[in-house]
């Protein structure tokens, strides 16, 4: 996926709860290697995700939402996709909107 001048590349694979998913971004300054843990139960309710193809989907759009906030640097190296809300309220919002069928 590209995002201006960004660049994210996204694998998933499934644990026992859900995915872990291995991200590379780049954002025109810095490129940076990222890990993002979604659970079943997330990726349902926020993507209607249930394959690894919708997740990879929402990791992806979950790196746009990001990048239109902060720079790449400013990403955390490991986190789970739950706890950008914390960061940013209007998250789970907006990515279902985003990812809606």
């Amino acid at each position: 996926m590209t995002h201006g001048e960004a660049s994210v590349q996204v694998t998933c694979a499934a644990t026992a709860g859900g995915w872990r998913c291995s991200v590379d971004a780049d954002d025109g300054r810095t490129a940076g290697h990222h890990e993002v843990t979604v659970s079943r139960e997330d990726a349902e309710r926020l993507a209607v995700a249930r394959d690894a193809a919708g997740v990879v989907r929402l990791v992806e759009e979950t790196f746009d939402f990001l990048l239109d906030r902060e720079a790449r640097s400013s990403i955390l190296a490991t986190f789970d996709v739950t706890v950008v809300s914390r960061y940013f309220p209007e998250y789970e919002a907006e990515i279902s909107a985003r990812l809606a069928p």
